[in-house]
């Protein structure tokens, strides 16, 4: 019942009359004309609509592009010897993700591992360094709160200084995690994984890097983060002679200021274009506008920005917390945006409060056997009543009517990531800030001096893309790391129709790898819930692995088909729910295909799926998967295989 809700949801407008009867019977009271709504969005996403998909973007793969990937921090004279090593375990990646695998591990008794991080620090999307790339720009925070979003705080006994803590705090908190559990000594910093290739006779990955390193091990936790590679427009990137930079490799050398203390001085006499109006750019552009002496920021589609309110921690709270206060919470908010019922709201901010009202996206919503006609109209008017919310703040905030019309966002609250912040929209009364607004079609050109929308240049200075980043492009590609399986089989190849794991982490033919994504796993705006979820699980496999005399795990190919179809299926209602949303990385661009529903988190929600890895453990027999023991206890020969788990 619940997910027929969400299927109805947005599959087909409900006729007008009859959604203005439902808000009726349930007492919505809506000052706003539904069947006007209807329309503009559709003619707001047709604006926007293309068949391109995400080859309208240019990617970093392209030599000319690869510039935009230099990390600014690292120490580029550094050198060192290639190693040859044996492990039992090696972690890719040194953001929130891989350091909880590498702690949980480490917590389980298997020293023998190593981290690989392609930074010269750990964080990953806050480090340069926290879920693997680069982001140290002005104004740069967590948008999920930080109680919930920054792992193992208990296990640190620290409590954030703030509701959403800033990016100093964020890169600091992933360094501490890696002191307390001793994992810089196991850390090869500014390594590159270029290749991993599975050696079926010896059951190890040989893993090759860009200090040519011979490095084998028995298992392997690829942990990239859900965001991880750079996107440009597909334009002429390379005809600007200005200076110009993706927000994840920011320039501090040029505008001035440090991540400690954004005082773009730098940017005092400069004309400064900022393309992108998304999560980043809305926490970006208060801060450039602050300094810069003329600001344009060139929008496709607007943002929905609500209130943020953030603010410090209070420190009665937070000493009488108490233990198991973090995994509790984070609980409370994924069982909250699943659609779940719970007695307390214990995180109250701006995703809670949407998401209480309009269950279905993350998860399954509560049916209640209720009409789902019925509910899928409400939910929609719920919608339509919260984004009339959105928009009337624009219009009490920005003092330019024109201004203020073209900041409006005209689809549902959860086609795009939802943004919080208190500067953003203020950032446009200033007389130095100007939104160029394309109308939904973008920049059409880039020339020596700046950049061409509608037929008319605008020189600048510094171009700053916050154009977003890779989400549904090929796996390998995207980390830089080609990964051969059994029989000489790419992961590229595996999946060129489309991702197939067994509960996201597992991808038959490619044994004892263990990914970390978000794909058909967990649904959850929180990423580091989900991980710190998964790397319980792959901790337990892997002792318990160890402890039985495993060589390999590979999971079945029927398991992996039926956990694809079940995550398709569960999460068909998001599917048709993105298929009437402008275009977005949400949705791949607005180009849905079977691949595209692949790609998505398992529908069932964070809870369920969680019960479902955690009742996969108890039972405690490796279900789906292939075994391959190092000695059959009944004396037969190495290597044999057990086809029954």
């Amino acid at each position: 019942m619940a997910q027929e809700v969400a299927i109805e949801r947005l599959e087909k407008p409900e006729p007008v009359s009859f959604l203005r009867d439902q808000a009726k019977a349930a007492g919505i009271s809506i000052d706003f004309d539904p069947d006007e709504l209807v329309e503009k969005y559709r003619i707001e996403r047709e604006k926007r609509q293309t068949a391109l998909g995400l080859s309208q973007y240019r990617l970093t793969q392209e030599l000319s592009l690869s510039k935009y990937l230099r990390d600014p921090y690292a120490d580029h004279s550094f050198k060192r010897e290639p190693i040859s090593a044996d492990y039992d375990v090696v972690v890719i990646g040194g953001g929130f993700s891989g350091l909880q695998a590498a702690a949980r591990l480490l917590e389980k008794g298997i020293t023998k591992l190593a981290v690989i991080e392609k930074g010269d620090d750990y964080g990953g999307t806050w480090y340069l360094t926290v879920d693997r790339h680069w982001n140290r720009y002005p104004g740069a925070q967590c948008d999920i709160e930080s109680y919930i979003y920054m792992p193992m705080l208990e296990e640190l006994k620290y409590v954030p200084t703030e509701k959403y803590a800033r990016g100093p705090e964020l890169r600091k908190h992933a360094k501490a995690i890696a002191d307390l559990y001793s994992i810089p000594q196991k850390t090869l910093f500014q390594t590159q994984a270029e290749r991993m290739t599975w050696d079926e006779a010896a059951g190890l990955w040989k893993i090759e890097t860009n200090w040519t390193d011979k490095i084998t091990a028995r298992w392997v936790v690829p942990a990239p983060g859900p965001l991880s590679t750079p996107k440009f427009p597909g334009v002429n990137v390379e005809a600007f002679k200005g200076v110009s930079f993706h927000s994840c490799r920011w320039d501090y050398t040029y505008t001035g200021g440090s991540p400690e203390k954004p005082d773009l001085i730098g940017l005092n006499n400069k004309r400064v274009a900022i393309i992108g109006t998304g999560a980043t750019a809305v926490q970006i552009v208060p801060r450039v506008g602050e300094w810069a002496k003329e600001l344009f920021v060139v929008q496709r589609t607007p943002s929905s920005v609500d209130v943020r309110n953030n603010r410090n921690t209070d420190a009665n709270w937070a000493r009488n917390l108490p233990a198991g206060w973090q995994r509790a919470r984070m609980e409370n908010f994924t069982a909250i945006i699943s659609g779940e019922p719970v007695k307390d709201d214990l995180v109250a901010d701006g995703w809670t409060n949407i998401l209480r009202s309009l269950p279905g996206f993350f998860g399954t919503g509560d049916g209640q056997g209720a009409d789902p006609h019925a509910i899928a109209a409400r939910m929609q008017l719920t919608d339509f009543k919260k984004m009339e919310s959105i928009r009337r703040r624009v219009d009490s905030i920005v003092k330019d009517p024109k201004t203020a019309n073209s900041l409006k966002p005209w689809y549902n609250q959860f086609c795009k990531r939802p943004c919080f912040h208190d500067e953003y929209l203020q950032t446009f009364n200033r007389p130095s800030v100007t939104l160029i607004d394309t109308n939904g079609k973008g920049i059409e050109t880039l020339t020596e001096k700046g950049f061409i929308v509608d037929g008319k240049e605008y020189e600048i200075d510094c171009l700053i893309y916050a154009t977003g980043f890779e989400w549904n492009s090929d796996f390998s590609k995207r980390n830089g790391c080609d990964i051969i399986g059994r029989g000489g089989v790419s992961l590229s190849e595996a999946w060129k129709d489309g991702p197939v794991t067994l509960h996201g982490w597992a991808v038959p033919q490619f044994p004892n790898m263990m990914l970390l994504t978000p794909v058909q796993s967990g649904a959850n705006p929180n990423f580091t819930h989900n991980s710190a979820e998964m790397t319980r699980h792959l901790a337990y496999m892997i002792k318990e692995a160890e402890s039985r005399g495993i060589k390999s795990l590979d999971p079945k190919q029927e398991a992996a088909d039926a956990w694809v179809d079940e995550t398709v299926q569960t999460g068909a209602g998001r599917g048709e729910f993105l298929k009437q949303c402008t275009p977005g990385y949400y949705n791949d661009e607005g180009r849905l295909d079977d691949i595209t529903f692949k790609t998505q988190p398992y529908g069932g929600g964070g809870p369920k799926f969680n019960k479902i890895i955690g009742k996969w453990r108890t039972d405690n027999k490796f279900e789906g998967m292939s075994i391959t023991y190092f000695e059959q206890q009944n004396g037969a020969a190495k290597g044999a295989t057990n086809g029954t788990s």
